[in-house]
């Protein structure tokens, strides 16, 4: 029987877990709501639980409605465009807590701020997952091209995320998701045919000398499973709880959607990005020599864009800073690399200069050539 988290308070690692689910859809929700492109704005939280745990901390869909208020209800208040949230719950005692913890929530903000009936709609569902996610209704809304959507998916273990569920979820336009894996515990049964069922464990290569990294060997499974010729973005993070490693996959089709991601991530590990635990072997907090600009994983990738630009296999600067975004650094890495190299006279730049590093969507392009 699936262990009910919302019946304790949540640990340390759970509330890690929801903070990082938090912070990256206080990224997300205002470039979206603000999308001129955008009619609709729907969140979907397919795992949703009962709301909050037993000392009255928030769980994702209060957290997720809190943080759709927006600093002294600036979101909320000048509400544009329809935004629905949608909170599904597969077990029908949590779905019934869920629908009246949501009530007390929405009703005692607007009481609170007297502003009569919310700006948002809310829904509970009560379904099994697949069958919610397959609905033809949802489905439809999902591949909506004029529609903004954030998918949450908390599954409990790994069974509900497969590869037909992944491939859909990166089909699917104007969408950002980010999902929750046990990598720990795919890795301890990978030779069982019900793990096999759901995750192809013969093409993950994990490393029993290195159990930290075995999440990022599930991002990396789930990484190759994206099509050749789709531009895509996906980025891991790590959480270690006892001995055992859990983590989020995030993905997005969008460049600024992978740069809210990995702001969130490098705020929570600043030497790597992508986990709660030293996954590089890196670092001692009481260290003298704790300096996170010196990261193995920055020094890596620095090394990389460096030896990529000087056989050309970067030409230019877009696509310098998506590779970076693509190896989970933030783009400014890139930019760093190009100042040197050129600092040093090994490369030239032609073309509109300039060094930007955020918003790269919006970077005009200059090229690269060897001096």
């Amino acid at each position: 029987m699936t262990k009910d988290i919302n019946k304790e308070a949540f640990d340390d690692s759970t509330k890690l877990k929801l903070e990082i689910f938090g912070n990256c859809f206080r990224e997300w929700f205002p470039v979206f709501k603000n999308n001129l492109f955008i009619k609709k704005v729907f969140v979907y939280d397919f795992f949703a639980g009962s709301g909050m745990d037993s000392a009255g901390n928030f769980g994702s869909p209060l957290i997720l409605l809190n943080e759709s208020k927006g600093k002294n209800r600036a979101y909320c208040q000048n509400a544009k465009i329809p935004i629905s949230f949608i909170f599904n719950e597969s077990k029908k005692r949590k779905a019934d807590k869920l629908k009246a913890t949501t009530q007390q929530f929405v009703s005692a903000c607007e009481i609170e701020n007297c502003c009569g009936k919310c700006e948002y709609t809310v829904t509970i569902r009560n379904q099994d997952f697949k069958n919610d996610f397959y609905n033809p209704e949802i489905q439809n809304i999902l591949r909506n091209e004029n529609y903004g959507k954030f998918i949450l998916l908390d599954q409990y273990g790994f069974k509900e995320i497969n590869k037909k569920v992944f491939l859909d979820l990166v089909s699917l336009p104007k969408t950002d998701f980010i999902f929750f894996i046990s990598s720990s515990f795919i890795k301890r049964f990978k030779e069982e045919p019900t793990t096999k069922a759901y995750i192809d464990t013969g093409k993950i290569n994990f490393d029993d000398s290195n159990p930290n990294e075995c999440h990022r060997q599930i991002g990396n499974y789930f990484r190759s499973l994206i099509p050749n010729d789709k531009e895509y973005y996906l980025h891991h993070f790590s959480i270690k709880k006892g001995s055992n490693y859990y983590g989020l996959i995030f993905g997005t089709n969008h460049t600024l959607g992978m740069e809210k991601f990995l702001k969130v991530c490098w705020a929570k590990d600043e030497f790597s990005g992508e986990s709660n635990d030293n996954i590089n072997n890196d670092h001692d907090p009481e260290s003298l020599f704790y300096k996170p600009e010196k990261s193995i994983k920055r020094e890596e990738v620095r090394k990389l864009i460096e030896d990529k630009i000087l056989t050309q296999e970067i030409p230019n600067n877009l696509f310098g800073l998506k590779y970076t975004l693509r190896q989970g650094c933030m783009p400014v890495l890139f930019t760093e690399v190009v100042k040197k190299l050129e600092k040093n006279k090994k490369i030239g730049r032609y073309g509109y200069l300039n060094f930007r590093s955020t918003n790269i969507h919006k970077a005009p392009e200059y090229g690269l050539t060897i001096l």
